[in-house]
């Protein structure tokens, strides 16, 4: 399946060409400026030589290593491009390589004709979801499912001229404020839950599937429920959209509205068949990645809760979400001031962690704390994007990408967020110099350097968890797992610019771990220390050190 136009860009290139869309990043004037930006984001403190009392962010390492994916990415064999019931091994071998897959996922696949949902294979596509999520909780891979964009039969209710698959998931004319306008994107959700879900005691007259034949000797849809495959599900993808105009942009009352809907089909108002929790009262639902990476549309959207939802015997508000979920790509612009971007940026000279910062403290005021999900950051290689990654030194744009997902990665989790997605897997259009089309991690069955450090990372330390940040510039950050203790150190910069920094490990020796491109595992190498110390070089691509004796 050829991809000509993807959402992500084909509207910025109608409406506002080349200016950012996403949240931009400050860039930083000078070196000088990074231990200052990197202090001011970063717990850092001098209580004891080479340690820190920063908060612990107790999240495994491999949670900041996700990407976004589509289903022809696990089933289509570029030289049998109409198979669609089989794993292609070649692109499921770099899947492998992350702990976790967002699956954008047209509600038009689950809903091709009103009513009628399919699975597998889906009426739209003969798309095989059923082996897709089967392999990928064989392998250990978690999958958030997006279930976004309008069905061409919703879509078809509006005027000619406003049509649009990312319109507002509700008929033309509805009262967006108002829950009930979003009945049936909750009912699909319900139908989805119930197959996909852990609840297996669901009334099967209730669940639904088009079990009509298309053609002779097709494949047909059976009920299936509780298939224990999916635990997370998102509502929709980017609902502020301030650059698409009102027919596809909601308000944060109007979104919680949606959500509230999709949530538990409106507190049960909607009947037994609506809503995620009414299928699966432990489904998580994330709220659909923010754009404007904006708090005070979270706050909007919980004071509307708190209003129509009202509080839990607990005293904690009534939330129509699970997981609060928004979108950064790090770049030259600002996204809170709307200033124009003109090229990405290493991640610690954009405004990452403050954005974070904001959006985990948002998280930790509730009674109930909940998660903080940054489900889309990445860059692109082709030069003519303003969401490049540049060249630095004899480094290529793949190389400069490997090191800055990388390193984006190392700095969510330092900051509270507890998932990390990248965007994406493969490139939408190659050799397009529009932003996000060049942004994928593997080309061609082949991964990128991006993907081979994330593989790499994850052998090594994902079941490590972050315990402190112990120097600012180098940076070095410190991880355990149990007894074990493994030192993170990298130079937060994008100009080549290298270093050194001791470490003192207490130990008789060490082993350093370097990145090879093109290798499944790190490169080891064997030093001795000097009483327990060691002075490790330091570049802009992360090294890794542990103490042995």
């Amino acid at each position: 399946m050829t991809i000509l136009f993807h959402y992500k860009y084909l509207s910025f290139i109608a409406v506002i060409g080349s200016f950012f869309s996403h949240c931009g990043e400050k860039k930083a004037e000078s070196s000088q400026n990074i231990a200052r930006i990197v202090r001011d984001t970063v717990q850092v403190t001098k209580s004891a030589p080479n340690d820190t009392t920063a908060a612990n962010n107790p999240i495994a390492l491999k949670n900041m290593f996700g990407v976004n994916a589509y289903e022809w990415n696990f089933l289509q064999d570029p030289s049998n491009p109409g198979l669609h019931h089989t794993i292609y091994e070649k692109n499921m071998a770099i899947i492998k390589s992350f702990s976790s897959v967002r699956h954008y996922m047209n509600w038009n696949k689950l809903e091709n004709t009103k009513g009628n949902y399919t699975y597998n294979p889906t009426n739209n596509g003969s798309w095989d979801y059923d082996l897709i999520y089967t392999r990928c909780k064989q392998e250990g891979i978690l999958v958030l499912a997006d279930l976004k964009n309008c069905p061409t039969w919703l879509e078809s209710t509006y005027p000619a001229d406003a049509q649009d698959n990312e319109n507002v998931p509700a008929p033309y004319g509805l009262d967006k404020t108002d829950p009930a306008s979003y009945a049936d994107q909750a009912r699909t959700a319900f139908q989805f839950a119930a197959r996909y879900g852990y609840n297996s005691d669901i009334d099967k007259s209730l669940v639904k599937v088009d079990a009509r034949s298309r053609w002779n000797n097709d494949d047909i849809n059976v009920v299936k429920i509780g298939l224990g495959l999916i635990s997370y599900i998102e509502c929709d993808n980017e609902r502020d959209k301030w650059w698409k105009g009102a027919a596809t942009e909601q308000t944060p009352e109007e979104y919680a509205a949606n959500m509230s809907a999709f949530y538990d089909g409106n507190m049960g108002k909607l009947g037994n068949n609506a809503g995620v929790k009414t299928a699966d009262p432990n489904m998580q639902v994330v709220m659909g990645g923010l754009a404007s990476c904006d708090v005070n549309f979270v706050n909007r959207m919980i004071a509307w809760c708190k209003t129509n939802r009202g509080y839990k015997p607990d005293g904690s508000v009534n939330l129509c979400f699970d997981v609060i979920n928004y979108h950064f790509y790090n770049n030259n612009g600002d996204i809170l001031k709307h200033e124009h971007a003109t090229t990405g940026v290493a991640p610690e000279l954009s405004m990452a962690g403050q954005i974070a910062d904001s959006f985990v403290k948002l998280a930790n005021s509730l009674k109930k704390p909940l998660e903080v999900w940054v489900t889309e950051s990445g860059y692109d290689i082709n030069q003519g994007s303003y969401q490049k990654a540049t060249y630095i030194g004899s480094k290529s744009p793949t190389e400069t990408q490997g090191d800055w997902l990388l390193r984006t990665s190392l700095l969510y989790i330092r900051h509270g967020i507890k998932k990390v997605f990248f965007y994406q897997l493969q490139d939408d259009t190659p050799n397009v110099d529009v932003q996000y089309a060049t942004s994928g991690l593997s080309e061609k069955g082949t991964p990128r350097p991006a993907a081979d450090y994330i593989l790499q990372t994850n052998k090594l330390m994902g079941d490590y968890t972050y315990k402190a940040t112990i120097n600012a510039d180098p940076l070095v950050d410190k991880y355990v797992n149990g007894g074990k203790t493994i030192y993170v150190l990298t130079i937060p910069d994008q100009k080549g610019r290298t270093g050194s920094f001791t470490l003192d490990l207490g130990t008789n020796g060490a082993n350093i771990y370097t990145l090879k491109i093109g290798a499944s595992g790190m490169v080891k190498t064997v030093a001795k220390t000097t009483k327990g110390k060691l002075t490790v070089a330091v570049s802009e691509t992360p090294v890794f050190v542990e103490g042995v004796d």
